[in-house]
């Protein structure tokens, strides 16, 4: 097991990303029982990577360029885009593989494509904006940009059975973005999401053995949050991670509904390991 952590370091060293302006992008808040539904446009929540345009290169939300194919990216505009690059549900591992490549495949890229759900820095309200990213995707006429489509919502309860409709087809869930909202960036209840489990990250400080027929793999990662609290992680492990797991002092990404009485995630499931990019 040493041998093979000592690999998978060495391979993750080994990747070269270019660095480039962190974007300043508008971040989600937690859905809020309160809202008028009604007031908000609702889409599906991508499972992609985010990526912002700024008119000649694509820019991953960590700040570091996307080494798109030239032929991906020549019907883009020369004004900025925020988005996702998406391969499809539960694809996020694929589509993460593809784009950090320093040497794009062409092959694997043409069956990415870029969805737009905001034009940064435009005027007017969100509902408006909306319908200036259908006329550009229109006009730009590439076969790889798309818009995330926008639909109401006519109440609580529909909303919750939209978002069961379409977790049980793969979703990771829904966004509402209020119809009023003028552009800004950070954190902003403008935009919420929306999902029936929470996630988090937390930090790689540990492996539990495996026992019965995971014997000789790992049981459990040990994690620490960054609120100080550790807990284990079995649950999510395929048996290639057992064999071969996230480092010590790597970041993963778990779910959890809730917690318990004493702050812990209940029913933690490991996702994925977080990417830097």
């Amino acid at each position: 097991m040493v041998i093979r952590l000592l690999i998978l370091v060495l391979a993750l060293c080994s990747i070269q990303i270019t660095a480039a302006t962190k974007p300043d992008l508008l971040l989600a808040e937690v859905y809020r029982e309160n809202i008028d539904v009604q007031q908000y446009w609702v889409s599906e929540k991508l499972d992609g990577v985010r990526a912002f345009w700024n008119g000649k290169q694509l820019i991953s939300r960590g700040g570091n360029i996307i080494e798109a194919p030239e032929w991906f990216i020549a019907g883009f505009p020369e004004h900025p885009l925020d988005g996702e690059l998406w391969l499809g549900r539960n694809k996020f591992a694929d589509t993460l593989s593809i784009v950090s490549k320093q040497q794009a495949v062409a092959s694997e890229w043409q069956q990415i494509r870029y969805y737009l759900f905001e034009l940064p820095n435009a005027a007017g309200t969100f509902s408006e904006r909306s319908k200036a990213l259908q006329t550009i995707v229109q006009q730009q006429n590439s076969p790889y940009l798309m818009v995330v489509p926008q639909f109401r919502i006519k109440d609580k309860a529909a909303l919750l059975a939209k978002l069961s409709e379409l977790e049980s087809a793969g979703a990771e869930g829904l966004m509402l973005h209020h119809q009023d909202a003028l552009y800004k960036t950070g954190r902003s209840s403008d935009l919420l999401k929306l999902k029936t489990y929470q996630d988090s990250e937390a930090q790689v400080i540990g492996y539990r053995p495996g026992k019965g027929k995971y014997r000789g793999m790992v049981g459990a990662l040990v994690v620490k949050t960054p609120e100080g609290k550790t807990f284990a992680i079995g649950s999510g492990l395929t048996d290639a991670l057992r064999q071969t797991p996230p480092p010590i002092g790597a970041m993963v990404t778990y779910r959890y509904n809730g917690l318990t009485k004493n702050g812990l995630p209940r029913f933690a499931r490991f996702l994925r390991i977080r990417q830097a990019f």
